[in-house]
């Protein structure tokens, strides 16, 4: 590793040496020796040594069941460390590659000056671009967070002793503390389970999404917010309103009920019991420290009055708004643990808490104490603005399906014909009809099946509440308008007093190719019109479109969908909104997120963006306050740049080369994964995905249909399997085929000139390159030799040939002819966990074969190992699913 990763360097080797002390207090000098000489063997052979190659698989292949697990444990806590040691390092004041100083959003400030003062760019447009500026994460609980809560605290810790120790007037006394304290941390580690003892449940899931808003979040949105307003004030002289409040949180956690039985409407009450709860626990505690700085007597009259008396007053209103947090948080707490209790549901709204604190800092500004106003006061008002009542608003989703099937059981009821059967006009015309009726649809006796009785509780539970609570309804599988119609009846039929945005997903490659026309059979209802109030949202799925048909032909499909959905928008004069329902691993849609931005169709994000965050990334992203900030500040920067100066229209040429790649990747993609006889059987030899049900993952089970087959499998769990034995196939499956039809059709000078001019088409060939720096063909083939049998080895054979070809291709490609020249942050990083994933991969392979061939009941142990070396990889890989 160059010199200029040498904080970093010296990190992970002191994290290193201390696991190893750690390793041999716990297991003894023989394990610790067997660890190094594993290590040893590994760094060699990634160095192209052959022999200490065939030496560590050997040595691996010799491992007693004794020593399967110790081994196993080392190399993934090692790989976790260096996570930390990563992570921390985007942060350290040593670091001086992984981020420039100059952070992204003032980079794009400092850029948008200059535009307009050459006027490229009108500074009455650029004014109203910053102020309505939005961003909505949207926190999931896809079940690829592989490390355990208990776990991440103490590498939270971690973290925040590395950056002590960067302190330059430490004490030799305080240094080792700090030291000492970080053996600590890795033997309270060594000594933890690794993984879960059983599957969280959606309260669990909920709760992980609050803790990571609390411990970081809650700290990063008001120092993003305080830095923003004073860049834009130095870089384009403008002010920002005290009430800007670009970032907003939302959660799927404990609404996403799409194929999870698990959440159901009485989960979703009490996953909204909990925000709340939570969210006054925190609101309770700022305000205790305000009341204790805002001793002052100096008030306005609004203030005064508020207060009832004028001996701080500041301090009378604060009590009195404490005392009915306080509360609230006992009478929601004993709702929450089902114990009665006298306490009153007192803070229902946040303006309840919002009004107070605003007339205290009208008041110190008044008073000109402007420099206490601007203070923790504004922090709280702006958190009071970004994380509302419940810390983040609610999302429900549920299958297109589900919803069918209510309207299928009640037709039937009322003598109606099977709703099922219908055609979709019939279907419009029906669900129109009763939306401009007056008169409830569903009879008061009627009694349905169980599943369409949890679908009506689950909208009585959102009508029950205010339209501050949730942010969408999502329809996944969403296919026809009367998709959406159906949702808007049901809402109706619950009594639902607030117009709650409902959101088709659509997920297909089929899907995506009609999206267009269902919004645009919706905006030709009057009815549908006027009840949108001019504002569409729409959500574009990544992941099941990337397993249908290929990552290059889903991004083309989406890429697509999102300019035709733009240009609707445009010719009907409506705000559309686009959710971009990416993952973290390119074969989910994910990529660094700046660059996936600027890789949209031109006006795409004019509505604001809209994304989830899943799993790992979550973690990865925002689980400490300064990476969280410096996350938030590239999505604010690339936001604005892609509104601002947005990336060209892409050239007629360039869309035929793309309508060519998409068309022969997906062919070619289908014709192995749909149609090869030998794919299932191979799929299920090489890599672990039979075994990965034994991962206590997340709360929603690994297939939608518990009988199905591969076809029946979600995304997350396809995606995962592939990139356990390193082919990572779903990623870059067809795109071979593409461009090589693309390169005899259209010549190489038109790629290189897609690649420097358009965005979207670099950011294709860079997923790539990353996915090819991830993949590893030796170790695939090692998979094959120990667990398939002759019958399909020659698939493998064959996929792995078309690897080669597709990264040899792509590095031609390439401006530097070589994988992530343009990101050596990456190249590194990948680089850095490769010594220490491959053991884990051969490990794997061999608990595989011992697994598979052991007696029911027998495999304790192994299986335990197992999960371990699945955990270390999805650590080593970063992003899993």
């Amino acid at each position: 590793m160059s010199e200029q990763y040498a904080a970093l360097r010296g990190n992970v080797s002191m994290l290193g040496q201390m696991l190893g002390q750690t390793i041999k207090d716990a297991q003894g000098q023989a394990i610790l020796d067997k660890v190094e000489e594993i290590r040893a063997l590994s760094k060699s052979s990634r160095s192209g040594n052959e022999a200490d190659r065939q030496a560590l698989i050997e040595v691996l292949h010799a491992l007693t069941d004794e020593e399967l697990l110790p081994v196993a444990r080392s190399f993934n806590h090692f790989l976790n460390l260096a996570n930390v040691a990563e992570q921390f390092h985007t942060v350290s004041r040593f670091n001086d590659v992984g981020f420039c100083q100059l952070n992204p959003l003032t980079q794009t400030l400092k850029a948008l000056a200059t535009a307009s003062k050459q006027g490229q760019v009108d500074p009455n447009h650029l004014a109203q671009t910053l102020s309505k500026l939005h961003i909505n994460l949207v926190l999931t609980a896809h079940p690829t967070e592989v490390t355990r809560r208990t776990m991440i605290n103490k590498h939270v810790e971690l973290s925040d002793c590395l950056a002590s120790l960067e302190r330059k007037d430490n004490l030799p006394s305080e240094r080792a503390d700090l030291l000492n304290r970080i053996a600590q941390l890795i033997s309270q580690a060594w000594h933890t389970d690794d993984i879960r003892r059983s599957r969280p449940t959606p309260i669990d899931e909920a709760k992980w999404g609050f803790a990571v808003i609390e411990n970081s979040l809650w700290h990063a949105v008001p120092r993003f917010l305080r830095e923003f307003g004073e860049d834009v004030k130095a870089e384009l002289d403008l002010e920002l309103p005290i009430d800007f409040s670009p970032i907003e949180f939302t959660s799927w956690m404990g609404g996403d009920r799409d194929g999870n039985p698990f959440v159901t409407a009485e989960v979703t009450q009490q996953v909204l019991d909990h925000g709340r709860w939570m969210a006054l626990d925190l609101y309770s505690r700022d305000i205790e420290t305000l009341s204790n700085e805002l001793s002052m007597s100096d008030a306005s009259d609004e203030l005064i009055e508020l207060a009832g008396q004028d001996f701080e007053p500041y301090r009378a209103v604060l009590k009195k708004l404490k005392n009915q947090i306080a509360e609230t948080v006992t009478h929601l707490g004993a709702k929450i643990k089902k114990k009665r209790t006298d306490s009153e549901d007192l803070i229902t709204d946040i303006a309840q808490i919002k009004h107070p604190i605003e007339v205290c800092y009208r008041s110190l500004i008044k008073t000109n104490m402007k420099v206490v106003a601007d203070g923790l006061l504004l922090d709280v008002l702006r958190r009071i603005n970004s994380f509302g009542l419940r810390l983040a608003k609610l999302d429900v989703r549920q299958d297109s399906s589900r919803h069918g099937d209510v309207f299928s059981e009640l037709t039937r009821y009322l003598g109606l014909g099977d709703y099922h059967q219908w055609q979709e006009e019939d279907k419009q015309a029906f669900l129109l009809a009763e939306l401009n009726s007056r008169r409830p649809l569903i009879p008061k006796h009627w009694q349905p099946s169980p599943e369409v009785q949890e679908v009506l509780d689950t909208f009585d539970v959102i009508a029950a509440q205010d339209a501050q609570t949730f942010g969408l309804y999502i329809i996944s599988m969403a296919r026809t308008a009367s998709d959406v119609l159906a949702v808007q009846l049901l809402l109706k039929e619950s009594g639902c007093k607030f117009n709650l945005p409902v959101a088709p997903l659509f997920e297909t490659l089929d899907d995506l190719n009609n999206g267009k026309e269902v919004i645009e059979c919706l905006l030709d209802n009057t009815w549908y019109r006027g009840h949108i109030q001019n504002q569409q949202n729409v959500m574009i799925g990544y992941s099941d479109s990337a397993k249908d048909a290929g990552m290059m032909a889903a991004g083309w499909a989406q890429y697509e969908a999102m300019d035709k959905l733009v240009q609707l928008a445009e010719n009907r004069g409506i705000e559309l909104i686009l959710f971009h329902g990416r993952g973290g691993t390119v074969g989910r849609g994910g990529a660094p997120a700046a660059q996936a931005l600027r890789s949209q169709p031109p006006g795409s994000l004019k509505g604001g963006l809209r994304v989830t965050e899943q799993g790992e990334m979550i973690r990865f992203k925002f689980g400490l306050p300064a990476v969280a900030l410096q996350s938030l500040n590239i999505y604010a920067g690339a936001v604005l740049e892609s509104n601002l100066l947005p990336p060209p229209e892409p050239k007629s040429e360039w869309r035929d080369v793309m309508e060519l790649i998409s068309a022969d990747s997906c062919e070619h993609y289908r014709q192995v994964v749909r149609h090869d006889e030998n794919f299932v059987p191979y799929f299920r030899m090489a890599t672990p995905e039979q075994e990965l049900s034994k991962l206590p993952l997340g709360s929603r089970p690994a297939k939608r249909n518990p009988n199905g087959g591969v076809e029946s499998l979600r995304a997350i769990p396809w995606i995962f399997a592939w990139s356990q034995n390193r082919l990572m196939l779903p990623a870059w499956l067809g795109a071979l085929t593409g461009l090589k039809a693309a390169l005899d059709k259209y010549g190489i000078e038109t790629l290189h000139e897609m690649s420097l001019k358009w965005p979207f088409f670099r950011a294709r060939l860079e997923m790539l390159e990353m996915v090819f720096s991830k993949a590893d063909t030796w170790l695939s083939a090692h998979y094959d030799d120990a667990l398939v049998t002759e019958q399909y080895k020659p698939l493998g054979v064959k996929l792995r040939q078309e690897l080669s070809e597709a990264i040899e291709l792509v590095q031609s490609l390439s401006p530097q002819k070589s994988l992530l020249a343009d990101q050596p942050w990456i190249k590194e990083s990948i680089a850095l966990r490769n010594p220490y994933t491959d053991p884990l991969n051969l490990l794997q392979v061999e608990l595989l074969r011992r697994s598979r061939e052991a007696d029911e009941g027998s495999e304790g142990d192994i299986d335990n190992a197992l999960m371990i070396t699945m955990t270390g990889i999805a650590a080593g890989m970063r992003n899993t699913g």
